[in-house]
């Protein structure tokens, strides 16, 4: 890949951070210049240029586009127009350290952080010589060399853009999800089964994405599918989950999937249940934290009403009180509506702006008590002073949280900071 100067870096965050100073290593005396949208673009050995400037796209040879960065702003298609060539952190590891490696890209709607985090845990403890990256691990230009495989973590932003084919490509299932971002919901299914455009050798699914018609066409004929794990196996791998830290019939398909790409991948039975033993919760993904009597559920990562009701049938038996609502993406809230009556719920507790609309279908369906709160501490404060109706508060808002945070570890982190708060 020619990496062609000067190179404007749009996005200043982590994986910006790794690609200037993968680039300042490899290509010294390579002109970088770094932007952002939200005006704070500070990258050392990068000259920080406002977005309104960045637009003069002639200037430069190269763009590398972070991932929280639409591609489809307009930005882009004037590069594209203008033969500047846009990449990523991703593209330039593969164009630099793919080639000899194996490499496996989960992605999916939701549990693909879940997935890729038991696939690296059970080569490693197979003996596999295996490190993980992208959106958890690190970001992949700080993979470079360091392993023979490779376990990438891709959102659809990465996959949107992938410029090459994995040995293995996974994806655990397939929702509706960050239609802003990829400005339209078939824009967002194509994109992250993009995935598959470069034909890996091997394709893996989840349940919900081995029935989901649309996953199955994006597959090639030359990709050939893992084939199921034995009954046997499958068996052993339920009991192994069902009995570690993994919560949830979701979870336990994930350690399924993330036992037939280990497999593929050349982990070994010991391997995959050792890896399933040593598995810990990522932060905001079910994280537990009991205060006095009360259970706390940081689930900020669900930014869907699928994932919120895999939260609530994961603690079936629960008397929970649930925190629900975030960023407006015009989401079906009406299955989860009527499911929360027979999930356990006894209190809810609506946050803009998203939970107009959630407490207004539970209210036409259920007699659930329902509070609308301005902000997340209201409500906290609100629960604090009347615990007499649960033993569980779950925040699973089954939307983004980018109206009233900057993104959802800083609302969980928040969550977790009120339960000592008004709970402690």
């Amino acid at each position: 890949m020619q990496i062609d100067g000067p190179v404007l870096l749009y996005g200043a965050g982590r994986e910006a951070r790794s690609t200037a100073d993968f680039l300042a290593r490899r290509y010294p005396g390579l002109e970088l210049f770094v932007t952002s949208d939200d005006g704070t673009a500070e990258l050392e050995g990068a000259i920080s240029i406002p977005a309104g400037e960045a637009a003069n796209v002639t200037r430069f040879g190269t763009i590398v586009k972070s991932p929280g960065v639409s591609l489809y702003k307009p930005v882009f298609d004037a590069a594209r127009q203008a033969g500047v060539t846009i990449t990523s952190n991703l593209n330039i590891w593969a164009a630099h350290f793919r080639e000899g490696r194996t490499v496996a890209a989960i992605s999916g709607t939701k549990g693909k952080s879940t997935t890729a985090t038991l696939v690296h845990l059970m080569l490693v403890h197979s003996g596999v010589d295996a490190i993980l990256a992208g959106n958890v691990g690190i970001p992949p230009l700080d993979a470079a060399d360091k392993a023979q495989t490779v376990v990438l973590e891709l959102s659809s932003y990465q996959t949107a853009d992938i410029g090459f084919a994995p040995d293995i490509a996974a994806i655990s299932n397939l929702f509706p999800e960050h239609v802003d971002w990829h400005g339209g919901l078939d824009n967002y299914y194509r994109d992250k089964l993009n995935i598959f455009v470069k034909g890996p050798r091997l394709a893996a699914l989840g349940p919900q994405a081995g029935g989901n018609e649309r996953v199955l066409k994006a597959i090639l004929p030359s990709t050939e599918r893992i084939p199921a794990l034995d009954i046997d196996l499958a068996d052993e791998i339920l009991m192994a989950a069902m009995h570690s830290r993994l919560k949830g019939a979701h979870n336990h398909d994930n350690a399924r999937l993330a036992a037939q790409i280990a497999l593929a991948a050349g982990a070994t039975r010991e391997g995959i249940f050792k890896g399933i033993e040593a598995f810990v919760p990522l932060p905001h993904r079910l994280e537990e934290l009991s205060v006095g009597d009360i259970l706390f559920i940081d689930d900020s990562i669900s930014t869907t009403p699928e994932a919120t009701k895999v939260a609530l049938a994961a603690y079936r038996g629960r008397r929970i009180a649930l925190i629900a609502g975030g960023h407006e993406r015009q989401q079906d809230y009406t299955d989860l509506a009527n499911l929360m009556g027979l999930a356990g719920v006894t209190a809810l507790c609506c946050l803009p702006a998203t939970g107009p609309r959630i407490a207004t279908a539970v209210r036409e369906n259920t007699p659930i008590p329902v509070g609308e709160f301005a902000t997340l501490d209201d409500a906290m404060r609100h629960l604090a002073a009347n615990r007499a109706d649960f033993d569980t508060i779950l925040l699973s808002p089954g939307a983004p949280s980018y109206n009233q945070f900057r993104n959802f570890e800083e609302r969980g982190d928040a969550f977790k900071a009120m339960a000592q708060r008004y709970f402690g």
